[in-house]
């Protein structure tokens, strides 16, 4: 199951960049996470759900997109009954306020467990100018009512 739903992530992502300006520079973070999770409902059936989250990142301007995809199957003993899939980006703010050359990275926490205290948990993404040393480090954390927080830090080299 893990393959379906990261091809159809890898798909979705190179939709998204084809239909933006030439001049933009579009990259796919290499640190993409998969979680999954299995219900019991009555009547025997089980439910598998997997959600992937990935991160496109526009090199040039260093706005980046947070994406996710999601599979769910409901089987019985016999068959499976029903399959929904849905995906979707969301657009986040510039980490530079200049455009330049950038590249980055990003991580996802794990889903919600007792090490998690705010909900579902949050990310970090890593962004850098390839041109100058200069790098910043961005985390977010979903703070259980309702709004996110957000704070990038410029590193100093000593």
């Amino acid at each position: 199951m893990q393959v379906i739903v990261k091809g159809a992530a890898v798909l979705g992502f190179l939709a998204l960049a084809q239909g933006a300006a030439v001049a933009d520079d579009f990259k796919l973070s290499n640190n993409q996470r998969i979680t999954c999770g299995r219900g019991l409902s009555a009547g025997k059936l089980s439910t598998s759900t997997c959600r992937s989250y990935a991160y496109l990142f526009n090199a040039r301007t260093s706005e980046y997109l947070r994406c996710s995809v999601s599979l769910s199957m409901t089987r019985d003993t016999k068959e499976i009954i029903n399959t929904q899939s849905d995906g979707n980006c969301v657009k986040k703010p510039r980490i530079f306020d200049t455009d330049g050359n950038y590249t980055f990275d990003a991580t996802e926490t794990e889903p919600p467990n007792t090490n998690s205290f705010f909900g579902t948990g949050g990310y970090a993404i890593w962004a850098s100018d390839i041109t100058t040393q200069k790098l910043r480090g961005c985390i977010t954390i979903a703070s259980g009512l309702g709004s996110d927080i957000s704070k990038c830090v410029d590193m100093k080299f000593e």
